[in-house]
């Protein structure tokens, strides 16, 4: 058992990955991070993360694919994970229903508004740390 959640953050976006990582990371989680979607998958199956947050858009293997291969696999089939996509893209319900996905965050996104979505779906509590 983990002290802390552990968060896989995949994202070909270097500035986002940073972004991201750091605001998880002054909440309490730890983060792990992969920059595509084939990476994000091993990744995933060598650490089990508690949830997942991916870009749609990536090389290799969209977001969508890796959610969609991470809900086949045995070790991270009941992994929750959050979809950062363009702005007005959607995913339709079928698609939705092949993976994981518990939420979509459309780009730009507000920092705030993941971590508060991060709590949401790990069923975590903020602390003080969250405003730094």
């Amino acid at each position: 058992m983990r002290d802390k959640p552990l968060i896989l953050v995949v994202d070909d976006e270097s500035h986002i990955l940073h972004v991201v990582t750091l605001k998880l990371t002054n909440a309490g989680y730890e983060v792990i991070t992969a920059e595509d979607g084939e990476e994000g998958f091993a990744v995933a199956i060598e650490s089990k993360p508690d949830l997942i947050i991916t870009d749609y858009q990536m090389p290799y293997a969209t977001g969508l694919e890796l959610c969609q291969r991470l809900k086949g696999h045995e070790a991270t089939r009941a992994t929750p994970a959050l979809m950062l996509t363009a702005r007005g893209f959607s995913l339709d319900q079928d698609l939705l229903d092949q993976t994981n996905i518990a939420d979509v965050i459309s780009k730009p996104f507000s920092p705030s508004g993941i971590l508060d979505k991060v709590h949401e779906l790990l069923g975590t509590t903020k602390t003080g740390a969250e405003n730094a």
